[in-house]
């Protein structure tokens, strides 16, 4: 598991045309008008299912953004608000939300204990990582790698990531397939166990 982890580090670590840092996080708040209808003026959505971008890694910002506008991350709802940013726009608008602080969220009681068990300790028998190993324990995430900031994100769409990439609906993880991998072997009641946790971590 070492292994694959080193070599998705790797492999997202020199992907994409725009790199990290060159973007202007004042010009991209001028370019976020739009985006802010779904994710909030700092990127922090009140809608659970549009995903929190504040405090997001800026390297993974532009992945995703340059993941969607190339089709190799399905979302619809995005499809057409990207198709016409240049390399520069969508820097400037990752660099902005990056200097963002994210809203903390709170975990659900019931779902403490077996999100907390995998997020920390995997599940070794299984195959599964601890989610800590990537997306650190506090859930902050590993911007150099491009994983992604997790705290404070709504359990509904943490919740429908992790099940896109069980059922290979979204498949932008990497020649790894990490996240596939590992979604795949989890049950719905621990991917609601971890969204939940996920959303009280900070």
């Amino acid at each position: 598991m070492k292994k694959i982890i080193l070599s998705l580090v790797v492999s997202l670590g020199v992907s994409g045309v725009v790199q990290a840092g060159s973007g202007d996080p004042q010009a991209g708040k001028a370019k976020t008008a739009v985006c802010a209808a779904c994710h909030g003026p700092t990127g922090n959505s009140m809608a659970p299912n549009f995903p929190k971008l504040a405090g997001q890694g800026e390297g993974y910002l532009v992945k995703q953004i340059q993941d969607i506008k190339s089709g190799e991350r399905k979302v619809l709802e995005m499809t057409g608000m990207v198709e016409n940013l240049s390399d520069q726009d969508i820097a400037d608008i990752s660099a902005f939300y990056a200097s963002q602080a994210v809203s903390v969220g709170q975990v659900d009681p019931k779902h403490i204990a077996l999100g907390e068990k995998l997020y920390r300790g995997g599940d070794v028998d299984r195959g599964i990582p601890a989610c800590s190993s990537c997306h650190s324990p506090t859930g902050k995430g590993n911007s150099l790698a491009k994983f992604p900031l997790l705290s404070g994100q709504h359990p509904d769409y943490i919740g429908k990531t992790l099940r896109d990439f069980r059922e290979g609906v979204r498949v932008n993880d990497g020649e790894t397939k990490i996240m596939r991998t590992i979604a795949e072997k989890l049950s719905n009641k621990e991917i609601d166990a971890l969204a939940s946790y996920i959303n009280g971590l900070h």
